[in-house]
């Protein structure tokens, strides 16, 4: 390997947003599973399907496994790319007729309405994210009666390596920092799950170990003012 200062490197990953997830999805035929997130299956499992918006939706596997639970769903992410895909998926499973898809940059906009359930799994991301600020949106979002279910790592894996963790905008926020960002009147809102769960998680090497996740499920009441 040559030594030679002059050696071309790989170009660098963008700083904005969208041509950020752009890249990210356009760099393979799929990212993610396909496959609902198992802490949104067991949280929503007991609620009245209704509306439910799903924030950072990717290609849609929350959002479509909601929409064949009886929900109406509309799902929102930054990505066209991945937008585009969550909508066949949603083709694929027979519930076009029940699902939406925006695309909005979090943080700059937001949908508008409100939903008997916001779904905000992982917003956490290596770019610019006003991640305080669409928590908020996102609960000034919820009808009365209605349900915020938010989901984020709590924290490194344990098989990441130090220069793994050096994602200039990484945040990891406490159970008790969410609900302080939130500030959610008492008489407005119930916590029903404010809990760290931890889980197997395997590298992209196949390095293994564990991975904690956080969870806020958050009731407004049907009654307010």
């Amino acid at each position: 390997m040559s030594n030679d200062a002059t050696e071309p490197t790989a170009p660098a990953e963008p700083t904005d947003p969208t041509e950020f997830w752009e890249q990210r999805y356009g760099s393979s035929d799929r990212i993610w599973s396909g496959k609902p997130n198992p802490l949104l299956v067991r949280e929503v499992a007991d609620l009245t399907p209704g509306t439910a918006l799903d924030l950072g939706c990717g290609e849609g596997a929350d959002a479509v496994w909601l929409a064949t639970q009886g929900w109406t769903v509309t799902g929102v992410d930054i990505s066209q790319t991945a937008l585009d895909r969550a909508a066949v998926h949603a083709a694929d499973a027979g519930v076009a007729d029940r699902t939406t898809w925006e695309r909005h940059e979090l943080g700059v906009t937001f949908p508008d309405g409100s939903y008997d359930l916001v779904n905000a799994h992982y917003l956490q991301s290596p770019v610019a994210l006003d991640q305080d600020g669409v928590l908020r949106s996102a609960a000034d979002a919820v009808a009365p009666g209605g349900t915020l279910l938010v989901v984020m790592h709590g924290g490194w894996p344990s098989w990441a390596e130090p220069h793994e963790h050096s994602v200039p905008h990484a945040v990891f926020p406490t159970l008790e920092e969410v609900l302080d960002v939130l500030s959610l009147p008492e008489d407005e809102w119930t916590v029903v799950t404010k809990e760290g769960v931890e889980r197997a998680s395997t590298a992209p090497d196949g390095r293994t170990g564990t991975h904690v996740d956080n969870v806020w499920r958050l009731e407004r009441s049907a009654s307010q003012g």
